[in-house]
């Protein structure tokens, strides 16, 4: 049997509703399915990225090696 671990409470990072985070919320770190693909669609529109150097630059970059 698992001890059973402090709740932490989070807010949802789509529309910042306060949830508990814990092995029931199956949406973590979102409340629900739907904040869950609003992220997701997000994602796939580029509206969030990950720093770093332009792709054209890794290419330029091979081609000096």
């Amino acid at each position: 049997m698992k001890p059973e671990l402090p709740s932490l409470n989070v807010k949802c990072p789509t529309c910042s509703t306060e949830i508990v985070w814990n092995e029931k919320n199956v949406f973590r770190p979102f409340c629900c399915e739907r904040c869950r693909l609003i992220d997701l669609g997000d994602w796939i529109a580029e509206k969030h990225v990950i720093p770093g150097m332009p792709e054209n630059s890794i290419a330029k970059e091979s081609e000096e090696e």
